[in-house]
């Protein structure tokens, strides 16, 4: 498509805000031009779905360049992108995990689809800690159903505390639990008094409904109905037989390459510039927002960009890194920070693990194992009435991940043997490998942070990246709340094990900041450019609109309030599709 001049959108990320962005208002006529810092990806023809570990280096193991397996999708990104450093004050050891390339953070992500429940609107009200959202959960839940429909997410509605139903018909129906899941739910059922229910993933367990879904999403509009149609049906159900992670050439998994950016760029309406790497938003003598200055990776020139709104979408850190180097006479703090909010309350999920030997899962005959490579059952967390009564000592709850089986083994699956085995080789040791082969399992708690203001991330002083674009440098600081947390989680998942009859494989630290993930660790940073109803308390509207800048929308998690223990892709997407809809009404209605 050749280049524009007369955008009337530029969105900033290619990701699961920003290809939600683009394609609500791609086809709803508006033209719009899309720039994403990475290189173009398809993966339709990059995705390796059927290689095994045997065909990869190092049998596909983790490297620094490719720390989650050689398979993984990511490209030119990781913790750490060549040429564009980051550092972190005080030994607070944060992870920014960033990648390069379209479609963002989606080609990569766990596809965990958990919506945010009424009480996670409302925290400060409900325990006086953090900050309560400008908008409640019956504002999204409209957008949380147009999105699952939208993206195809499988699950259940079980009536739980917190844990919001979608309307009906909206969720695929959930996979079968596998054996070790199976167990898992009769332990936490039997003894413990844990839920443990089908969990919401972005995978289509079967073909979406391309006649339905398209007529009720976009009711008045029929070049959505026939772009989205034209997605729906080419989508394949998941063949469930090959990790998510790698990508999915059968567009089976969401991915913003897949699912989003295809019907978007189907309308005419969005161009896409790769390896685009946006320094700042630029502003006229008035304070609006006219475009962006970027850089050219190819060309290595600055260029310009304008159009008549400006949405970032790159990622909380990220946008929040455009926005403090967005500086001039009428905003030395950087944009759309007069509040000096921006870069502040950095949230990250809480994190801690650990796994167990079942003795009743030895010498398993061979049998079905296929399945989503994810989970299918989770457990939602279960305790708000012992926080309410104050019985806990900390304030938020967590959702518990947890993974086992007989799948292909992956790299490493037999290291730590000998403990089990006392050091046994040849014949013995193949012996030893089937009998203990998917009697592990591996849990993982997933908690909400209560924002604070020692985690905050500000422009560097001292340093720039390979195109000359200043860098981030990170502040944290747990509170006890987070701490107490990641210690019950493990306490919780001994229990289970030993309720099973297993073996801990590891140890269940008594004090919190030994069991507690790296900050960043957990791939769900989100705030930096908090949402409220007060512009001296917040950096963005409810439909994630500056403040101070009108024509500027964030639209990525920087805006949340807070970081509910549900993992954020699912609300980034309703909220952006919420934040387009209200943008367009602004632009129909001549106030943009």
């Amino acid at each position: 498509m050749s280049a524009r001049s007369d955008y009337d959108v530029i969105v900033v990320g290619s990701g699961a805000a920003g290809g939600m962005s683009a394609l609500v208002l791609a086809v709803h006529g508006l033209k719009v031009l899309m720039l994403e810092a990475g290189r173009n990806y398809d993966p339709l023809v990059e995705t390796p779905m059927f290689q095994l570990p045997s065909e990869a280096p190092l049998r596909g193991a983790g490297t620094p360049e490719k720390p989650f397996g050689f398979y993984d999708a990511t490209v030119d990104g990781g913790w750490q992108v060549p040429g564009e450093p980051y550092a972190s004050a005080d030994g607070a050891g944060f992870m920014w995990w960033r990648a390069r390339m379209l479609g963002g953070r989606t080609n990569h992500w766990g596809r965990i689809s958990l919506r945010m429940g009424e009480y996670d609107f409302r925290p400060y009200s409900r325990d006086g800690l953090g900050f309560d959202w400008p908008l409640t959960y019956d504002d999204l839940a409209p957008y949380y159903d147009r999105t699952e429909a939208l993206i195809g997410v499988y699950g259940s509605n079980e009536g739980l505390e917190n844990t919001p139903s979608s309307s009906p018909d909206v969720l695929l129906p959930p996979p079968a639990p596998r054996v070790h899941e199976l167990l898992t739910r009769k332990t936490c059922a039997d003894q413990l008094d844990i839920p443990v229910i089908p969990a919401h993933l972005a995978i289509l367990s079967t073909r979406q409904d391309a006649e339905r879904w398209p007529a009720e999403l976009f009711p008045d509009n029929p070049l959505a109905r026939r772009v989205v149609g034209q997605s729906m049906r080419s989508r394949a159900a998941c063949f469930w037989a090959t990790p998510c992670g790698r990508g999915c050439s059968i567009r089976a998994n969401f991915q913003s390459t897949t699912v989003l950016l295809p019907p978007a760029l189907a309308t005419g309406n969005l161009e896409v510039r790769t390896d685009a790497m946006v320094r700042e938003v630029t502003v006229d003598s008035s304070g609006r927002a006219t475009g962006v200055h970027y850089v050219d990776k190819t060309t290595r020139l600055d260029e310009h960009a304008s159009a008549s709104v400006v949405i970032l979408a790159a990622s909380a850190c990220e946008s929040v890194r455009i926005l403090l180097n967005s500086k001039s006479g009428a905003f030395p703090q950087g944009l759309a920070n007069g509040s000096g909010l921006v870069g502040k309350y950095l949230m990250d999920t809480v994190g801690a693990s650990l796994g167990g030997q079942i003795p009743v899962l030895e010498g398993m005959p061979p049998h079905n194992q296929d399945g989503a490579s994810a989970m299918h059952l989770y457990m939602p967390w279960w305790l708000y009435g012992q926080q309410a009564a104050g019985r806990l000592d900390f304030a938020r709850g967590y959702h518990i991940e947890f993974g086992g089986g007989r799948r292909m083994p992956g790299p490493g699956v037999f290291s730590g043997l000998e403990q089990f085995t006392g050091g046994v080789y040849g014949r013995r040791f193949k012996e030893a490998a089937r009998r203990y082969y998917g009697s592990f399992l591996y849990f993982d708690g997933r908690g909400e942070m209560i924002p604070n203001e020692d985690c905050y991330c500000e422009i560097d002083p001292e340093r720039v990246d390979r195109w000359g674009i200043p860098t981030l440098k990170f502040h944290w600081k747990w509170s006890k709340h987070e701490l107490n947390q990641a210690r019950h989680m493990q306490r919780t998942f001994r229990d289970i094990i030993e309720a099973m009859g297993g073996r801990v494989m590891g140890t269940v630290h008594e004090d919190g900041a030994d069991s507690i993930a790296r900050p960043g660790e957990i791939i769900h940073e989100v705030g930096g450019a908090i949402m409220g109803d007060d512009p001296d308390r917040s950096v963005l509207n409810q439909y994630c609109q500056s403040w101070e800048v009108p024509n500027l929308f964030v639209t990525d998690g920087a805006g949340f309030v807070s970081n509910a223990d549900k993992n954020p892709t699912l609300s980034i997407m309703a909220i952006a599709w919420r934040a387009c809809d209200y943008l367009m009404d602004r632009m129909r209605g001549g106030a943009l």
